[in-house]
C-alpha cells in the first residue's frame, strides 16, 4: 500500500507576557464593568506586552519552545511564516526579526497578514511549501501585540483584546498524521467592517489621522459577529467534508478565540458538545493570530488533545477572511 506524504506539527510552543490586565483593572480606564465584559464577551483577564516587547519578541520566545518540542535546531528550519496584524513595522516583515533572535540563519521568511485568520493562511501556505519539497521543516508562528494598536479609550473594543504568540513546526511526514484539508476565504467588499483605518498607502499618518484615532482598530461588531458565524460553520463542515471525515470523528474543535458568543453560536449550528471545543478566551481575550496556536498549546497540555486525535481548527478576521483546517495529530 502506498504511503501518503502529509505536513505534520511535529512541535508547538507558546508564549504570554506576564502582565495580567483584569476586567477590574479596566473599570478604572473606561466606562465599563466586570459583568458587562463578561456577559457579552466571556473575558476576564488578559495579558498585556512590556512597552519594550515587539511582536518578534513573543514571537522569538513562541518559537524557541516550538523548537525544543520538535527537537530542532534553528539551523534546520529553512522556512519562517509569522501571522500578524500588529508587525514590529510596516517593512521588513515580523519574520525577519524572528529569525535573527532565534538564530535560523537557513530560513527564508514570510510575513502574513490575514488578521485573525492569518496563522491558518500560513499553516496553508507552508503546507504547500513542504509537499513540494521546496522546504523541510517550517516554522510557523501565530504573533501579536494588540495592545499597541487597541483604542483605550474605546470602551467597546479595548475590553476584547490580548497579547501573545504561538508556534509550530512543520515537517512531511508518511505515518499518517498531518493536514488532511484545508479550506479559506475572503470577501474584500466586507473590510471596512474590522480595519486599522491608518498608517498605510490610502491613508498615510498626518496630525490629522493621529488625532482621530484612526492607526487603531475600528470594529462593527454585530456585522463581525454575524459573518462571523456563518462562515466558521460552512467553512467547519466543507473542511470536515473534503478530510473524508464527520463531525462525530472529530476529537476537539479550537475556534478563533474571539467572543464567546460567537464560539456558543458555532457550537450549536454544527451540533457539538461543549467537551469537544477547547476555549480560553476568559484568560487571553481575542488575540487574533496568536489565539489558535496558543489554545493548542494548551489543549494538548490539558490532555484535551492526543496523539492520533482529528482536530478542527477555525478562524475569521478582517479582511474578511475565514479558515478551515482539519489536522490528525
Amino acid at each position: 500500500m502506498k504511503s501518503t506524504t502529509r505536513v505534520a506539527i511535529t512541535g508547538i510552543g507558546s508564549y504570554v507576557p506576564e502582565r495580567i490586565l483584569t476586567n477590574a483593572e479596566l473599570e478604572k480606564m473606561v466606562d465599563t464593568t466586570d459583568e458587562w465584559i463578561v456577559t457579552r464577551s466571556g473575558i476576564r483577564e488578559r495579558h498585556i506586552a512590556r512597552p519594550d516587547q515587539a511582536t518578534s519578541d513573543l514571537a522569538a520566545e513562541a518559537a524557541k519552545r516550538a523548537m525544543a518540542s520538535a527537537k530542532v535546531t534553528p539551523q534546520e528550519i529553512d522556512l519562517i511564516i509569522v501571522a500578524t496584524l500588529s508587525p514590529d513595522m510596516p517593512m521588513p516583515n515580523t519574520a525577519c526579526f524572528v529569525q535573527h533572535l532565534i538564530g535560523a540563519k537557513n530560513a527564508t521568511c514570510i510575513g502574513m497578514e490575514a488578521a485573525c485568520s492569518g496563522f491558518l493562511f500560513a499553516m496553508d501556505m507552508a503546507n504547500q511549501y513542504l509537499l513540494t519539497g521546496r522546504f523541510k521543516t517550517a516554522l510557523v508562528i501565530g504573533a501579536e501585540k494588540l495592545s499597541g494598536v487597541t483604542d483605550w479609550q474605546d470602551r467597546t473594543t479595548c475590553v476584547l483584546f490580548g497579547d501573545g504568540a504561538g508556534a509550530v513546526v512543520l515537517q512531511a511526514r508518511t505515518t499518517g498524521e498531518g493536514i488532511l484539508s484545508v479550506v479559506t476565504g475572503s470577501d474584500g467588499s466586507l473590510a471596512h467592517l474590522l480595519n486599522i483605518p491608518a498608517g498605510g498607502s490610502r491613508t498615510p499618518t498626518s496630525v490629522e489621522t493621529i488625532e482621530k484615532r484612526l492607526h487603531f482598530m475600528k470594529m462593527e461588531g454585530k456585522e463581525v459577529f454575524k459573518h462571523a458565524v456563518r462562515a466558521m460553520c460552512e467553512a467547519s463542515r466543507k473542511a470536515v467534508e473534503q478530510a473524508g471525515l464527520t463531525l462525530s470523528d472529530i476529537a476537539c474543535i479550537v475556534p478563533h478565540q474571539a467572543n464567546m458568543r460567537i464560539v456558543e453560536a458555532i457550537r450549536d449550528r454544527l451540533g457539538v458538545g461543549p467537551e469537544k471545543v477547547f476555549i480560553n478566551l476568559d484568560k487571553y481575550g481575542n488575540m487574533s493570530a496568536a489565539s489558535i496556536p496558543v489554545a493548542l498549546d494548551e489543549a494538548i497540555q490539558q490532555g484535551r488533545i492526543k496523539p492520533g486525535d482529528n482536530v478542527v481548527f477555525v478562524a475569521f478576521g478582517g479582511g474578511l477572511t475565514w479558515s478551515s483546517m482539519v489536522v490528525r495529530m
